[in-house]
């Protein structure tokens, strides 16, 4: 990661492409959204049918150059639970005390997690949880494309090299997500997150776009 952070800024490309991201962004999102309004709908009545609370889950996170936003998430877990679980398991991921990546539920997400509901269990597995984030994507908050957008508290444990992440918007999908979710490292998926970063560019962008939907299918590309 030290030679890509050292990198930084001499790859950056300019406003064409950042204006064609933002086109592509606001087109693609919201024929998304369109499309799929009947499916995101009938998602959020089955959360609300199958577990109490709302249908819809708010978290804080940081975007780009680390400013916070409200991402929109399908509810996945049970209302008023702690999220010591998931803190001790991203720490010991960080520090090097666990390595292993969880096996099927994908990046950073705990395969045995006793706050998950049945069907919050099967909206994490295909990724359908992360359907409201279009509306992150379409407000400015969100790319498609980027990194991982991560909490507050995680980007704390990020080293110096880790920081080149929050040059960009976070996304919906990105390296982290064709290159094997579901197997990778919580450190790998920073590097990629870096990587990124380093490359963007409208060819990456398109790539990575046609390669999530078989990144879905197989729980992560291999």
């Amino acid at each position: 990661m030290t030679d890509l952070a050292e990198r930084k800024g001499t790859n950056a490309p300019g406003r064409v492409y950042e204006a064609a991201k933002r086109t592509i962004d606001i087109t693609l999102s919201l024929a998304l959204i369109v499309i799929g309004a009947p499916l995101l709908l009938f998602l959020c009545l089955l959360v609300r049918l199958t577990s109490a609370g709302p249908a819809l889950f708010r978290q804080e996170r940081l975007g780009r150059d680390k400013q916070p936003f409200t991402l929109l998430k399908l509810r996945t877990m049970f209302i008023d639970n702690d999220d010591w679980i998931h803190r001790d398991y991203v720490t010991r991921m960080l520090s090097g005390e666990h390595t292993a990546p969880a096996e099927n539920s994908g990046l950073f997400k705990l395969d045995v997690d006793p706050r998950k509901t049945s069907f919050g269990t099967w909206l994490r597995r295909t990724s359908m949880d992360e359907l409201p984030q279009l509306f992150n994507v379409l407000h400015g908050e969100m790319s498609l494309v980027g990194p991982r957008p991560v909490l507050a508290w995680e980007a704390q444990m990020f080293d110096e090299a880790c920081q080149l992440r929050f040059a960009v918007k976070p996304g919906i999908t990105g390296l982290w997500q064709v290159n094997g979710r579901s197997r990778l490292s919580m450190q790998r998926a920073l590097d990629l997150d870096v990587e990124y970063v380093v490359r963007r560019s409208f060819t990456l962008d398109l790539i990575i776009l046609l390669r999530t939907p078989q990144a879905l299918l197989q729980g992560g590309a291999r």
